[in-house]
């Protein structure tokens, strides 16, 4: 930065003067700053109210849209909970029923005897080598796989080879790969372990193929193995008998998770969670309220229109809390009337209030308790938002008749298809508003790309402003220079001219 002593000669005060004559470009660079402060602050209002519109959108919106929601809202007791563990889900009925387990399902276990390691003289490991262990020559395993009873299906047949350079560690991967078994080799107990999958069906029998008899018997898998055979669950449910490979049964929406064999016939009873599915209903409606009334205050802000910005000057000359409340009534007035807003509000005060028809009738909110208060009965910027008729937390309504959770204990399946409608519609509304255009982003339910353009040719003004200013700038101190050099020039002629003169008497 230079540093100019400028009115030396003339004793002009040359820096006031300059600032004077490029006062109109300086306006306008300032309008332009301005302006692009002015900005910045919608992009941050509206980065902040996406947030919250996305926030509901993804969160209690998107819940409330499916039936599993609802579904999970079961209470489920059984008599003896140390032997099954019961669930509702999609579908199940609210009564009671009765459950008996019969039998387990097991997977089939096969547990080795110790590894043979006299010839290593030490524990083995998955790196010790067959030969290491005393097999001497290479063989083959042989693997049946499939039900033993099952006279219908034949066993599948899988075979493993093995060298006696192999190391544990070798045979453990390739009965895994060859056969779809687990295997395993406990270096604790130094034994091999094999086993399925749950289910008759997944039982297996190991023997030695051809002459392998004597290097199986090292490994501990023939006559010193213990085996757990493979075995189907027995559950008997409301007198009705189900065989599966696995311990969970899932009848008429009852999912049953058998823990252990029972002696006599267990009770289990489902039933709404008629305080589940209020507090869920509640929660969306509270979600929904907050964020429209947001918007509804925003959209009848009061107007600023005689506020802009301040500059850094006009900054200095207030106090920090008089800028504040400045700023705080230009930020406030942001959304008032804005097109972009109103139309959000539209759509979803649109899709809450529309009915929905379910089995040939017509069914709006106010049939299951909720309603708005009306212009005249709400409090300002609320006229938008609903209450829930019997809501205590409301003290607008809590002492009028609880519609809602009257409707969830008589008709638990009607308030669920009606919420799950209604939710679907104010989501697909809110999922239009936040479709990408040229104009802005996906899941963006304001013109961002637009305002990123109107902020990159604002700068792009403010540069050139900016450059304008500091020629113009130069251009007048320039003049005022040879002003200055002239003056100077003429005061040391006077000077000499006065000196001669003065000599001459």
């Amino acid at each position: 930065m230079s540093i100019r002593l400028t009115g030396m000669a003339s004793g002009l005060d040359t820096d006031s003067m300059v600032k004077e004559l490029v006062n109109a470009y300086s306006t306008k660079l300032e309008t332009f700053n301005k302006q692009k402060t002015k900005l910045e602050w919608k992009q941050e209002k509206w980065k902040d109210m996406n947030t919250k519109v996305y926030g509901f959108y993804s969160g209690s919106l998107s819940s409330m849209r499916m039936a599993s929601s609802f579904s999970a809202k079961k209470n489920v007791t059984v008599s003896d909970s140390t032997k099954a563990k019961i669930t509702a889900g999609n579908g199940a009925a609210n009564g009671t029923q009765t459950v008996e387990i019969k039998k387990l399902a097991k997977a089939a276990y096969l547990t080795g005897g110790k590894v043979d390691t006299t010839l290593l003289g030490k524990d083995a490991t998955t790196s010790t080598t067959l030969a290491e262990l005393g097999v001497a020559a290479d063989g083959k395993m042989k693997f049946q796989i499939g039900d033993p009873n099952d006279h219908d299906t034949l066993p599948t047949e899988k075979f493993v080879e093995f060298k006696s350079t192999d190391t544990l560690g070798d045979v453990i991967d390739r009965i895994k790969e060859e056969t779809g078994l687990s295997a395993s080799f406990d270096k604790t107990t130094q034994r091999i372990i094999i086993h399925s999958e749950s289910g008759a069906k997944n039982d297996f029998r190991l023997t030695a193929d051809g002459d392998s008899e004597d290097a199986l018997e090292s490994l501990g898998l023939l006559s010193t193995a213990q085996k757990q055979d493979g075995s189907d669950s027995k559950i008997v449910v409301n007198g009705a008998t189900f065989e599966s490979d696995s311990n969970s049964l899932t009848v008429a929406g009852v999912t049953i998770e058998a823990l252990g064999v029972t002696d006599t016939a267990m009770t289990i009873n489902v039933s709404t969670d008629t305080d589940g599915i209020y507090d869920m209903i509640k929660s969306f409606v509270g979600d929904y309220n907050s964020l429209i009334n947001e918007m509804t205050k925003g959209y009848n802000a009061e107007s600023a229109k005689d506020y802009e910005p301040l500059s850094d000057d006009e900054k200095s000359e207030l106090s920090e809390k008089e800028v504040e409340k400045w700023e705080g009534k230009i930020k406030d007035s942001l959304f008032r009337r804005d097109e972009q807003l109103g139309s959000i509000i539209n759509a979803l005060t649109n899709a809450m209030s529309q009915g929905v028809v379910i089995d040939g009738k017509t069914y709006h909110l106010s049939d299951f308790g909720i309603d708005g208060l009306g212009i005249t009965y709400s409090a300002e910027n609320e006229q938008n938002a609903y209450h829930i008729a019997g809501d205590k937390d409301d003290k607008l309504t809590a002492d009028k008749a609880d519609k809602l959770r009257e409707m969830i204990a008589s008709n638990p399946d009607l308030v669920q298809k009606f919420f799950n409608k209604v939710a679907s519609n104010v989501y697909d509304s809110l999922h239009t508003k936040m479709t990408s255009t040229t104009l802005r982003s996906a899941y963006t339910v304001y013109n961002d790309k637009e305002m990123n353009n109107e902020m990159k040719e604002l700068k792009s003004k403010i540069s050139d402003w900016e450059t304008k200013v500091s020629k113009y700038e130069e251009s007048w101190y320039k003049k005022f220079s040879k002003m200055e050099t002239a003056l100077t020039k003429l005061q040391s002629q006077t000077q000499s001219l006065a000196s001669l003169l003065g000599s001459s008497n």
